[in-house]
């Protein structure tokens, strides 16, 4: 049987007749009972061997390895299967997300970062006080200025300018506009960070003078079958990892790096290392509920066993 730490207050349980989730849902990932899930065995928190470490940004705690929200959202990296995004949506039911992140942050994971059409699910997880998981958004909208607004209702404690737009803004020469987003994050009292899938972007929000206080950037090595600098079909997020390494190198705030393992191809021990050792101050990983404890053993040997970097620790 699996050892809990804590429960619900005693009174909210009386009056509305729950069991813990620690009962209901995080026993149950030792309780294999249907037919077709016996030969699946997954590592349960009886397995961990030490929760995650943290670090800082800007006062804020962050665990050095993030909760990635793009599986809980449904939108799967999954090459040329149509199916997936589905599949995921299905899985990723309110219960089995409020499972997930309960599971996280007993872990030590205390950070889940995605975009605000999220928010629902997160302030419900609150609101039931099942744990307090802080949420980093990407503001991703049609709108940047309603994404940071609709963030920031939402009980953000962080956000930044999402990769993928801020690549668009960079395309077509409106960095101010980035500029403009920290601004109204700041404005509003929170970390401000720019984001990039595209070493490009990094670079022209450097030049033009931008300071956010944190960045994102894809980061994985390229030597996997699937990776293709000439067919980048869903296969391949980090085109130019050695060029990253070698720039990060000298930029000051701290850097959270994503899409390490990409999607999948990758192996957490072999991603996890690669990142940490070339200079990422944390990671962003989305992950099913039974890859976390593997995840977190994994990330907190790395971490523990006096990695060597070239670039120091901004955080």
């Amino acid at each position: 049987m699996v050892p809990f730490f804590g429960t619900f207050i005693i009174s909210t349980i009386r009056k509305k007749r729950w069991i813990s989730y620690e009962e209901k849902f995080l026993k149950e990932t030792d309780a294999i009972t249907s037919a077709t899930i016996k030969t699946f065995d997954f590592t349960s928190l009886k397995d961990l061997k030490m929760t995650i470490p943290h670090a800082k940004i800007k006062g804020l705690d962050i665990s050095r390895v993030i909760l990635g929200g793009n599986l809980i959202g449904g939108w799967a990296h999954a090459r040329d299967l149509i199916y997936v995004s589905k599949l995921v949506k299905a899985y990723f039911h309110d219960e089995k997300v409020f499972a997930t992140f309960l599971l996280a942050e007993k872990c030590g994971i205390n950070t889940f970062l995605t975009n605000p059409v999220l928010s629902r699910v997160i302030n419900e997880y609150w609101r039931r006080k099942i744990g307090d998981i802080k949420f980093i958004s990407d503001c991703g909208s049609e709108n940047l200025t309603d994404g940071v607004l609709m963030s920031v209702d939402n009980g953000a404690v962080a956000c930044y300018v999402h990769g993928g737009i801020a690549d668009s803004l960079v395309e077509e020469g409106k960095v101010e506009e980035i500029g403009k987003a920290l601004e109204l994050i700041r404005k509003n009292g929170l970390p401000a960070g720019i984001g990039g899938h595209k070493l490009e972007t990094i670079k022209a929000c450097v030049d033009f003078g931008l300071e956010p206080d944190f960045w994102m950037k894809t980061f994985h090595h390229t030597n996997y079958w699937s990776a293709s600098k000439e067919d980048e079909h869903d296969n391949i997020w980090c085109t130019d990892p050695e060029e990253t390494k070698e720039y990060m190198k000298n930029i000051k705030q701290p850097w959270i790096a994503f899409k390490t393992l990409a999607a999948g191809a990758i192996h957490p021990d072999e991603g996890f290392r690669y990142a940490f050792e070339n200079g990422a101050d944390f990671i962003c990983v989305g992950m099913y509920d039974f890859q976390i404890v593997d995840d977190i053993n994994i990330a907190a040997d790395i971490l523990n066993s006096g990695i060597k970097r070239e670039r120091p620790w901004m955080a």
